[in-house]
């Protein structure tokens, strides 16, 4: 008989916190209990002391073969695994141990039932779409690069604001003297985009969001536009100071005067693993502590209804 390959499972950990350390040496304990193959990243090991395991030295192949990612962490954390993840396609399931961790799946104390999805393979899997960019220096290519939730356009200097023409689809739209400028996705309508002013959209929702970040403009509203639009920001020759290009809060570089940073839709989604059959409303209720507790819901209005005509 020939035996089969093992199923692997890449464990990804914010090591530095060590709470997410007891909670990685639990989850390696529930999954090698079941029969799968724990892999590590070469430099988490040492942190993790963990046996048995698979060590991956070469970050760009860790996630070469495994069933899926579990990480341990925040939204950080998430979006470093969703770095590794993208080029295989391999599914990200994250479990929270930051703050809001909205993208998250679940929470620490679920981790026991959590680890039983993943054994079933009864999760499902969700394609996020991403976000394209790249730099131009006098219409030369500089930099090149994606997002899963967000690309910032940022003044690289508190004193000066940054002067910027922002366009679609190749015609100008406005110019505008800010702070910054994020183009998100619908999955990072509630990161950065949130906390500039931007609109929540829907992860089912296919549009690209642009976000002035404390424009001196009259027109300095939030937009969205059609996936298929190609947003261009570029940075005013006469402009005096330099800006910076952030992605995802992980991959950075300077952007000089006169510097055109064009984004579009990414080839390449990022895949989410799903544990949980809420609806994004309850997700957006619990990770925000909404008041809803007023809320009747449609089955006890219709209860109330039927008591008033029977009295």
């Amino acid at each position: 008989m020939v035996e089969s390959e093992p199923r692997r499972v890449l464990l990804v950990t914010h090591t530095g916190r060590d709470e997410a350390v007891e909670v990685a040496r639990a989850a390696h304990r529930l999954l090698t209990a079941a029969g799968l193959l724990v892999r590590l990243l070469g430099e988490e090991a040492d942190a993790l002391a963990l046996d048995p395991v698979e060590i991956a030295d070469d970050p760009d192949k860790a996630a070469l073969d495994v069933e899926l990612i579990i990480v341990l962490g925040g939204d950080g954390s998430i979006l470093r695994a969703a770095e590794l993840a993208r080029p295989h396609g391999t599914p990200v399931l994250g479990v929270n141990l930051g703050h809001v961790g909205f993208l998250a799946e679940a929470e620490v104390d679920d981790l026991e039932r959590i680890v039983e999805v993943v054994v079933d393979r009864s999760y499902t899997v969700e394609e996020r779409m991403t976000l394209a960019v790249d730099v131009f220096v006098d219409d030369e290519p500089i930099f090149q690069t994606w997002a899963l939730n967000e690309a910032s356009v940022e003044k690289a200097a508190r004193e000066r604001m940054l002067e910027v023409m922002v366009g679609v689809d190749g015609r100008p739209l406005s110019r505008w003297g800010c702070d910054g400028v994020v183009v998100a996705t619908p999955t990072g309508s509630t990161a950065y985009a949130f906390s500039g002013g931007g609109p929540i959209v829907w992860p089912e929702v296919e549009a690209i969001l642009l976000v002035p970040l404390s424009a001196h403009a009259l027109f300095s509203r939030p937009i969205v536009v059609a996936p298929t639009s190609q947003l261009s920001v570029e940075l005013v020759a006469a402009w005096h100071g330099r800006g910076v290009l952030w992605c995802d809060g992980r991959r950075m570089v300077e952007v000089p005067p006169g510097a055109r940073i064009q984004v579009r839709r990414g080839r390449t989604p990022v895949r989410l693993a799903r544990a949980h059959e809420s609806s994004f409303t309850d997700r957006l209720v619990a990770k925000f502590d909404l008041p809803v507790l007023g809320w009747r819901g449609a089955a006890e209005r219709k209860r109330n209804r039927s008591a008033k005509e029977e009295s």
